[in-house]
């Protein structure tokens, strides 16, 4: 699977931090349930490796992804974990070189015209756009399109279930990252059902 396939697994990418490693498996089957297949579990826990070691063993059909990755060493460990992709607020030379060397779908963060150059001419020109609200978001997008036809975006930062589909229209969007799939009180609260309901709402975003 390349980046772009990763993209189109489902309109929403959840952007999760497991901090119960409790909760890691029946979280994923819940998103899973609900047609949600793409996981990015972000290295804000203590307890992200090791979720997406279990994730990757317990529920196959999901594709366990790392997210928040700020250096090679932080890639090596992920993938070493089970992951299947990665994903970063933004890009450095040691963290092109890891990934490429994998060979695993990544998707880098970019803000600017100029950083999404940058990560297309080390051969990523699928990307994540961060933070999308805070940058520009669909006016960006819009903006982008024209002298960067060939570049695919996940734009990620400030997107809930309310001006998704804005960015799901545009041409250069393939899916979108958000934290509303996983709301926090529903995760501790061990609500699975809520969980799912979010992931299939999601699933019909177009």
């Amino acid at each position: 699977m390349n980046a772009l396939e990763l993209l189109e697994q489902s309109p929403v990418m959840p952007v999760m931090v497991i901090k119960d490693i409790d909760t890691a498996v029946d979280l994923a089957q819940a998103l899973v349930a609900g047609g949600i297949r793409s996981l990015e579990i972000t290295l804000r826990s203590d307890a992200a490796l090791q979720a997406i070691a279990l994730i990757s063993q317990a529920v196959p059909e999901a594709i366990v992804g790392v997210g928040t990755v700020r250096n090679a060493r932080q890639w090596d460990a992920a993938v070493e974990a089970g992951a299947r992709f990665g994903v970063s607020p933004g890009l450095t030379a040691d963290i092109a070189a890891a990934a490429k060397a994998s060979g695993l779908p990544f998707l880098p963060g970019v803000a600017t015209a100029s950083e999404s150059m940058y990560a297309a001419d080390q051969g990523f020109t699928v990307q994540k756009l961060f933070p999308a609200e805070a940058v520009g978001g669909v006016a960006l997008l819009k903006a982008l399109q024209g002298p960067l036809p060939d570049i695919m975006f996940c734009p990620t930062g400030g997107i809930n279930a309310g001006n998704a589909a804005q960015y799901m229209a545009l041409a250069n969007v393939k899916c979108v990252g958000g934290s509303w799939l996983t709301p926090e009180a529903a995760v501790s609260g061990r609500q699975w059902d809520v969980i799912t309901t979010l992931a299939k709402q999601a699933s019909q975003i177009a």
